[in-house]
């Protein structure tokens, strides 16, 4: 066997062994999560939900013009309603001001339009904050669909004036193609997995910009989202944390957004949300393994070799797979179960299934003929991050970026304005 080949095969072995196994350990700290959920529910542990506080959510938009009918029909229609909405235009160009403002005339106690120059959502979410009179602000992009229980679940889950966040989950309304179907599958495990874990720990990395809710008095404690970040929603949890917050997670908290169906799309999605991340390590990077900081701190020292260092090293070890594959077959497996085996996908299969049933999602199981692309899809986010770090060190614009919305709703029983759901 070559030294090539020996390399490749080790590195491929180390990468499979690093995430399958982290992800298994996970495993326990989820199920924990699922016991004190049920633990805490069946005790009637007191929750900001018991006290019925304002919530005040804010909508910001750039060109949404196909989207902010469906998100604000679906807010509207919540079974909570102690909340205000300010949405905030940012200097769109499409008739998204006019959609607002007419929303806005069409619910005046309780919907609010502002209108701002063109400053990025950062900047628009800084603008709506200032408005908002609730106790609670809450983020949500133009593309969300509430289900009728999101905001109840948003504030059950702060059950201790300690949490200063918490993240719903965002699962892909846009079920249409094959791409977003893999990503309306794999996203269980992305969400509902994962983010159980790290709850458990305090170590939930990022509240959702799509869908999180914020304790006021800790986003005065962090102080306003950057505007030179592309990763706002990332760098203010992280702030959350250093200000000694916790971060909770609320499973059942579900909002539905469009994931990119087109690869240009979600290149371009996970180059911004790569270099978002990168700019909040160089932000916070006293923060790693800095004992003051408690597990997060530890946490962030392997969010960076889990993030970056492996996505880098991944990038070598596939471009030289061909190598191997030509020069030295032989030392590749020659059975298809041979290669399941191989890559790990095995494992993979196992911990998605246990994802989707954590979630009580059975109904997506119908999806598992998409799981063979689910190491595409890997390898397309390690190389998306080696473009991430090229941009960086160029110092390439920051902007928002956005998604090319579509206005496609696959989800059944939303409630949502069919006549406004639509494209434009």
């Amino acid at each position: 066997m070559s030294a090539l080949a020996v390399v490749v095969l080790i590195g491929l072995s180390t990468l499979i062994f690093w995430v399958g196994m982290i992800k298994l350990l996970f495993i326990p700290l989820s199920l924990y999560f699922e016991i004190r959920q049920t633990w805490r529910n069946h005790r009637k542990v007191k929750t900001a939900l018991d006290d019925e506080p304002l919530v005040s959510i804010i909508v910001p938009g750039y060109n949404e013009e196909k989207v902010l009918g469906a998100c604000i029909s679906s807010i509207l229609a919540s079974s909570y309603q102690h909340f205000e909405l300010i949405m905030v235009n940012d200097g769109s160009t499409d008739s998204t001001a006019k959609v607002m403002r007419d929303l806005a005339e069409a619910n005046p106690y309780t919907v609010i339009f502002v209108d701002q120059q063109n400053s990025g959502k950062g900047a628009a979410l800084n603008t709506g904050t200032a408005y908002a009179n609730g106790e609670f602000i809450m983020y949500v992009d133009s593309d969300g669909v509430f289900g009728k229980d999101t905001i109840r679940q948003m504030l059950k889950a702060f059950d201790s004036p300690k949490v200063g966040a918490v993240s719903g989950d965002d699962r892909p309304v846009n079920l249409d193609r094959v791409q977003t179907t893999l990503l309306a599958l794999i996203s269980h495990v992305g969400t509902g997995f994962i983010r159980r874990a790290l709850a458990v720990v305090n170590c939930l990395p990022v509240v959702s910009g799509n869908n999180g809710l914020f304790r006021l008095k800790a986003l005065k404690a962090t102080g306003p989202l950057r505007t030179d970040t592309l990763g706002e929603d990332l760098e203010l949890t992280w702030r959350i944390h250093r200000a000694g917050y916790r971060v909770n997670f609320a499973p059942q908290a579900v909002v539905y957004a469009e994931s990119p169906s087109t690869l240009k799309g979600l290149w371009r999605q996970r180059v911004r949300w790569a270099r978002g991340m990168l700019q909040a390590t160089r932000i916070h990077k006293n923060m790693i393994c800095n004992p003051h900081y408690g597990a997060f701190g530890a946490y962030l020292l392997f969010n960076l070799l889990s993030m970056i260092i492996v996505p880098v090293a991944q990038i070598f070890v596939l471009l030289g797979m061909p190598i191997v594959i030509i020069t030295d077959p032989d030392a590749l497996p020659t059975t298809a179960l041979g290669w399941v085996g191989f890559l790990g996908l095995a494992l993979a299969l196992v911990i998605l299934i246990y994802s989707i049933a954590l979630n009580r999602a059975w109904g997506d199981l119908r999806h598992i003929w998409v799981f063979p692309l689910w190491p595409i899809y890997s390898t397309l986010v390690g190389f998306t991050l080696g473009w991430a770090i090229i941009l960086e060190v160029k110092g390439a614009e920051k902007n928002w970026n956005k998604l090319e919305r579509t206005g496609t709703i696959s989800v059944s029983g939303l409630s949502v304005d069919k006549q406004e759901a639509s494209p434009a």
